[in-house]
């Protein structure tokens, strides 16, 4: 068995850096919410700005029994522009799921998620040798299921009827994954759209 972690982890690129969530993080997390009103979002969960000091507690619950590796994502100026894990931690296969992420409405369509996910695709495949790296979300989020595609990761199906959301409507979920044998084209895929970011 392989243990994935520290989970103080830091990663590092031209664009962004993931550093350990922080409750220090909370008030500029808050404030993006807050300015793209991403909490009206029914399809996703973004943690509204009152309640992103108990999200970032929950998280950090997590990180503590083992669960997940939480994250801040800054951009070049070093600004709290969204958040991100690595969950659903399997230290025996080893394989991880990436996901909980949200980005701010001024950073997105540019080159902080693709780096955010080069950067924790590099880590868990070149780091950690997992065996698939996993990616989940709403079967109607047409805008994430297009940013995962982009990032060359697969459809492997949807679990239909599979969460309760938030204001009550039935989740099905569209999964997808990128395996290790995948990953080297992929990488190379990714570094060419870093090359050239938009």
């Amino acid at each position: 068995m392989i243990r994935l972690g520290p989970p103080d982890l830091t990663l590092a690129g031209t664009h962004v850096r993931l550093v350990p969530l922080s409750q220090d993080h909370a008030p500029a997390l808050a404030d993006e919410v807050a300015a793209g009103r991403l909490d009206d979002l029914w399809y996703t969960f973004v943690p509204p700005p009152g309640g992103m000091a108990a999200e970032i507690d929950r998280r950090l619950g997590l990180r503590d029994t083992g669960d997940l590796i939480p994250f801040t994502l800054l951009d070049a100026t070093g600004t709290p522009v969204g958040m991100t894990t690595y969950m659903h931690i399997d230290h025996a296969s080893p394989r991880v799921e990436i996901g909980s992420t949200w980005i701010a409405p001024r950073a997105q369509r540019g080159p902080v998620n693709t780096e955010t996910k080069r950067l924790m695709l590099g880590h868990a495949f070149d780091v950690w040798g997992c065996l698939a790296v996993e990616f989940r979300t709403h079967r109607l989020n047409r805008q994430s299921r297009r940013a995962i595609e982009r990032l060359g990761a697969q459809l492997d199906g949807i679990l239909r009827a599979h969460l309760k959301m938030p204001n009550g409507t039935i989740r099905d979920t569209a999964v997808y994954s990128i395996t290790a044998t995948d990953w080297p084209a992929t990488r190379a895929h990714l570094d060419a759209l870093m090359a050239h970011p938009r």
